[in-house]
Parts: structure tokens; sequence; C-alpha cells
């Protein structure tokens, strides 16, 4: 696969995920979607909800997928940056 054609997810910690090495593709799946409940959850428990149904569900309906490590930082960043998003908008 070309380079130009991975993602690289970088935490706000500094640690660098490749998502084409370092996550299933079960995995994958299921982080395009909590992208999307990271800018749409109207809480962190409405995230972790979504995020628990999806693991559970897995990709297509295949069934429950274990959450890897790299897949376990990704998402505790995301839900980081959820936070900080809702702080923001309370300021507002």
């Amino acid at each position: 696969m070309n380079t130009a054609d991975r993602m690289i997810i970088t935490t706000g910690k500094g640690e660098s995920f490749d998502t084409q090495s370092d996550l299933s593709a079960s995995e994958r799946h299921i982080l395009q979607k909590l992208f999307f409940w990271k800018s749409m959850a109207s809480s962190l428990d409405e995230f972790r909800d979504k995020k628990r149904q999806a693991l559970f569900r897995g990709w297509n309906q295949s069934g429950p997928v274990e959450e890897s490590r790299a897949l376990e930082k990704i998402l505790k960043d995301l839900e980081e940056k959820l936070v900080e998003r809702l702080r923001q908008e309370k300021k507002e």
C-alpha cells in the first residue's frame, strides 16, 4: 500500500497509530463510526454507549470485536476531544 493511502492518527499525548497496520479491518470500521459520534454525541455517556454497541455488534453484524491496545488508546483520545468539544459548546 502506498504511504499516501495510509491514515495515521496521532493522539493528544503524541502517540501515533497507522490504522492499516495497527488496527484490524473491523476496528477500522468501528473507528469510522466513532469519529462521527465524537462530533455528534451530546455527552460522554452517549459516546461510550455507542462505543459499547459498536464493539458488541462488530463489523457488518459480525459479532463482538475485542478492543486492541491501539484502538483503546485512540478511543480514549476521542473521548478527551469530545469532552473538550462539550466544554467549548457549554461556554458559547
